[in-house]
């Protein structure tokens, strides 16, 4: 008994090393594009007007999450019916060197327009891969949790996320005070993203030696797998449009503390780069922090009533945040902004777990994939597009706020309609043979 305990725990650390070492390589790559948008814009999208050559980075950086639901599409399935970490592995080669080849790629002064098309679909392929990570991620992680621990394992892929994109902002940041804004510009934005090359092959021979997730190895071992979970999914439709709105706000907020809010405090309200730079670190590291302490204590607790309240004063933040704006110091901005960024860190602590605790186990990769990629595009990617848009339209900058609330009212109305009855399918998930590895199944809760 001992041994088996000893041998479950090593494949849990396992299991939990090789997805969230992979997951960091994506995050990365957000990062790092998300503080070189404007070197890009520079270098792909020439423009006499600055403001429309960011919009067009924005733009290409928008694309790529407009492709993860296709992404999502074709993996979500695969890992459904092939299995997770096969699927994990393939995403991985995709992320990693996609990534490493934007770091080579002929900008505008060489080639002309072919570079832009260029840089479009090689971010195509970035949002791609992307789409498939995250319902096999989550679901690969949340199958290996011990029972009333989703909450608390899952937790830690967001806190990866946030580490992978401070990850990128040190590197990119590193390079520009190394550098300076003119080498930057030359050909110093290439090396942050030639750095996932390295990273990419070390996560993937952590992959390469995983094993699948326990409950879906009892569902190979029962012949229950589901033979076609893309049109399977659909009988779960009110935990796909419940996934769907409660991510809504987790998106916006996610990419407001992680991305926009250093290029509107450096070039919308001016504030001084070293300033913007250490207010964006300290709120991504403030949110990654409570992370876990969130996770856990909806694991003991529930998940609703954590995530309405979190959700209420969170949307409220984000009024406060932009409505001090045009009048703001790095002083006044400093507590709005750390108020979003803890609030998005208990927000988002919890997410993951309520996703896969929604969907069974035959169909949670293709669920989680179809009802969590499409919201991310809408309302996560396109947020710093959508903000610049706003800005530039109607000449307020406090005016992003509209959309950041909108975002928060529907997921909360989500929240209010979710019944303790959603949670069953998870209890229907997986099948329970004298050999499957039914004691790692986490009890759903709310």
């Amino acid at each position: 008994m001992g041994v088996s305990s000893s041998n479950t725990l090593r494949q849990r650390r396992r299991a939990f090393l090789g997805a969230t070492s992979g997951h960091l390589i994506e995050w990365y790559d957000y990062g790092v594009y998300g503080f070189l948008a404007l070197y890009i814009g520079k270098a792909f999208f020439v423009s006499d007007d600055p403001t429309s050559s960011l919009l067009a980075s924005f733009a290409a950086f928008a694309l790529s999450f407009f492709i993860r639901p296709l992404g999502g599409l074709f993996f979500g399935p695969l890992a459904d019916k092939i299995g997770r970490r096969k699927t994990l592995v393939t995403v991985l080669v995709l992320m990693a060197g996609s990534t490493f080849l934007l770091g080579l790629l002929p900008t505008y002064a060489s080639i002309g327009i072919a570079a832009p098309v260029i840089l479009v679909l090689v971010r195509c392929v970035q949002g791609f891969s992307a789409g498939g990570e995250i319902g096999t991620i989550t679901s690969f992680i949340s199958e290996y949790a011990g029972p009333g621990r989703r909450g608390f394992a899952t937790c830690w892929l967001m806190v990866t996320a946030v580490l992978g994109l401070v990850l990128g902002g040190v590197v990119a940041n590193g390079m520009t005070w190394l550098l300076g804004a003119e080498l930057m510009q030359d050909w110093g934005w290439r090396i942050p993203f030639l750095v996932a090359g390295p990273l990419g092959f070390i996560s993937l021979y952590i992959r390469l030696k995983l094993e699948d997730s326990p409950e879906f190895v009892a569902l190979v071992e029962a012949g229950e797998t589901s033979k076609a979970p893309l049109r399977e999914v659909w009988q779960w439709k009110r935990a796909i449009a419940l996934v769907f709105f409660i991510i809504t706000l987790h998106s916006s907020i996610f990419y407001l503390v992680l991305t926009f809010a250093s290029t509107y405090m450096s070039n919308t309200l001016k504030f001084d780069s070293g300033t913007t730079l250490l207010y964006v670190f300290v709120a991504s590291l403030s949110a990654a922090l409570v992370m876990p302490f969130g996770g856990a204590f909806t694991d003991r607790y529930g998940r609703k009533p954590f995530l309405m309240v979190i959700g209420v004063l969170a949307t409220l933040a984000m009024y406060w945040f932009f409505k001090v704006a045009p009048m703001a110091t790095p002083a006044t901005l400093f507590w709005p902004l750390m108020a979003v960024a803890i609030l998005f860190g208990l927000y988002a602590s919890s997410t993951y777990a309520l996703m896969s605790e929604l969907l069974p186990t035959r169909i949670r990769s293709t669920g989680i994939a179809v009802a969590y990629n499409i919201p991310v595009a809408a309302f996560g990617g396109s947020a710093p597009l959508i903000s610049t848009w706003l800005i530039k339209v109607t000449g307020d900058i406090s005016a992003p706020w509209y959309f950041y609330v909108g975002t928060g009212v529907a997921s909360l109305i989500a929240l209010l309609l979710l019944r303790k009855e959603d949670f069953v399918a998870c209890r229907q998930a997986a099948p329970q043979p004298e050999h499957s590895a039914a004691s790692l199944l986490a009890n759903p809760q709310l």
